[in-house]
């Protein structure tokens, strides 16, 4: 993949995911997927970073005035948000979800397989593996 452009982005830091509860959020990306909960004192309350690496979301509290949206609505909006795992995680994550009897549905992409669940609030995530050799899918 040749990349012309000016400036090189460096990775994906993070989604923000507005959430109906904090508390339930925090507990399930910590226990679902293994994110580790940052609170910056600098920054107030929110957002609160729920991060592995350097990469992860950043939740803040939702305005449950606000009216609500059909979840299958396809309109502007973020579709879903997908953390990339090697082989050996991805079939770990798998595990991890039978185990939590977590509800989740498989997609054959050629090139990847992804497993998909639902957050607390409906946010579509996703865990993606590669099926083949990294070089072979990022040509440089």
């Amino acid at each position: 993949m040749n990349n012309k452009h000016e400036f090189k982005i460096a990775f994906l830091d993070h989604v923000a995911l507005r959430v109906s509860d904090m508390d339930r959020s925090i507990a399930w990306y910590a226990e679902v997927l293994g994110l580790v909960k940052y609170e910056l004192p600098e920054w107030g309350p929110f957002p609160i970073f729920m991060l592995t690496g350097k990469t992860g979301v950043a939740l803040f509290p939702a305005n449950l005035n606000d009216p609500e949206l059909d979840g299958t609505n396809k309109n502007v909006k973020i579709d879903h948000l997908a953390f990339q795992l090697e082989a050996a995680e991805y079939t770990k994550a798998k595990q991890k979800y039978d185990a939590l009897q977590l509800e989740y549905w498989i997609q054959d992409h050629y090139y990847f397989e992804s497993m998909y669940t639902r957050d607390p609030d409906s946010h579509v995530v996703e865990l993606t593996t590669l099926r083949v050799p990294a070089d072979e899918f990022y040509k440089k």
